[in-house]
């Protein structure tokens, strides 16, 4: 924690000039604004005033007075910007001008379901794997590299950039525990290690900065795309979760046969059998779904496991004597997503699960892409939804959904997604000039 005074002394120790409020819209674009040092206690103390009708999601023109509210928590010194009158970054809390929360800020949705989850005991952790590409330019889909999954290919250019991105996170008090090439060519990751939601959702906002910071430095190009190549891997954000009891691992149990608790169960089984219908919140762009496919990795089956990587849900082997790292990952999130609102629904589909007593499913240890569908069928395995449309309509009709955001983001994201798809169905690509233009 960090109080006014702490946040004085590191500006004046730093020779910071100028503070960047961030925030992100319903969408999970960054939105910034700069306020000088002399503004800084003003801030801290009343927040500052914007236009908020121009932001995705936020307001109509008629009702678009919004304010900042810094978190002291999360002042940090940017460290690509010059050290002689620096630069450093706040995350903000939207507030109407009466100082009520605004309800179209995802920072609040995800604040209001934390404080469901405490209000039934427990604190929600999270770590994710974000995986991105690197190439040469933001025109084209050209590879800095040909390597695989670990490799090291010299002249290794990608892991001098995830070198240098790490020491900048590192920099921003963001934890790393692993950087490595991914499998396709020029595809990386780099995972965060595990932190609360609210920290863990505002790293992943810096995360994504950062890694672009840094490749732009090089001229180079970093894209958190899920699907930018035909015919390889796309990048995903496997997400692990586990929920605490203070300083108790609610998800695990000695006696159990996979050492998974009651309430790690019920867990699953909330995510499992309302994965479909966030899927539009996790995966929340019409090219997420061309990852989505069986034969690259992403999960397409609802299904969990613990060694079966086709799963929609593993869980990974418990080890002796590490029970506080007993979690599950859920594999079908994109690291395209808005984290404050991809966290929020994973959470209450989980908690919805604890809650009723969902019954877990049987394990699927198989490789579900080689069952027939017929075997699939037979098993009550279900599937994801195939296209954003798909999913948008499962949305539409989640009450899940709709009481984990909130009438106003619940409205607005659903009223954006019918949008992209509307635009995207109207075009017409290479694909069908390249296919159908020299035969119709």
């Amino acid at each position: 924690m960090k109080d006014k005074q702490d946040i004085f002394k590191a500006a004046k120790e730093n020779d910071v000039k100028f503070i960047r409020l961030w925030f992100t819209d319903i969408l999970g674009f960054l939105k910034s604004f700069a306020i000088t040092v002399e503004e800084l206690e003003g801030a801290l103390e009343d927040g500052m005033g914007f236009d908020g009708s121009s932001i995705q999601g936020f307001a109509r023109i008629d009702e678009s007075d919004m304010v900042a509210l810094p978190d002291p928590n999360t002042f940090q010194i940017l460290p690509w910007r010059p050290m002689e009158r620096g630069v450093a970054r706040m995350f903000c809390d939207i507030l109407l001008p009466g100082g009520q929360p605004f309800e179209g800020d995802p920072r609040y949705i995800l604040k209001k379901n934390l404080k469901r989850a405490a209000d039934l005991g427990y604190t929600l952790y999270v770590g994710p794997e974000l995986e991105y590409f690197y190439f040469e330019d933001s025109k084209s889909t050209k590879p800095l590299d040909e390597g695989g999954y670990f490799d090291l290919t010299p002249p290794d250019v990608a892991s001098e950039l995830r070198k240098e991105t790490v020491l900048a996170l590192e920099e921003l008090g963001i934890k790393v525990e692993y950087s490595h090439h991914e499998v396709a060519p020029s595809q990386h990751e780099i995972d965060l290690k595990y932190a609360d939601a609210l920290t863990m959702a505002d790293n992943v906002m810096t995360y994504r900065l950062v890694v672009k910071e840094v490749a732009i430095k090089h001229g180079v190009y970093a894209t958190f795309m899920p699907k930018p190549i035909f015919g390889v891997n796309g990048s995903g954000m496997h997400t692990h979760m586990s929920l605490f009891k203070g300083d108790r691992n609610a998800f695990f149990e000695k006696d159990d046969e996979h050492h998974l608790s009651k309430v790690a169960k019920h867990y699953i089984a909330g995510l499992l059998r309302h994965a479909p219908e966030i899927t539009a919140v996790t995966s929340q762009w019409v090219n997420s779904y061309k990852r989505l496919v069986p034969g690259y990795e992403a999960p397409v089956y609802i299904t969990w496991a613990r060694r079966n990587r086709s799963d929609l849900i593993r869980v990974p082997e418990y080890k002796p004597g590490k029970e506080s790292d007993t979690r599950v990952e859920f594999r079908s999130p994109d690291p395209a997503c808005n984290p404050y609102l991809a966290f929020s629904v994973m959470l209450a589909a989980g908690l919805e699960g604890v809650e009723r007593e969902y019954e877990l499913p049987d394990p699927v240890e198989e490789n579900v892409f080689e069952m027939s569908e017929k075997e699939r069928i037979r098993r009550g395995i279900g599937t994801l939804p195939g296209s954003l449309w798909e999913a948008t309509q499962l949305t539409k009709d989640s009450d899940l959904v709709r009481r984990c955001f909130g009438d106003h983001v619940f409205s607005s994201f659903i009223r954006n997604k019918e949008i992209e798809w509307n635009n995207y169905r109207s075009q017409v690509t290479d694909y069908e000039l390249n296919r159908y233009l020299p035969i119709l």
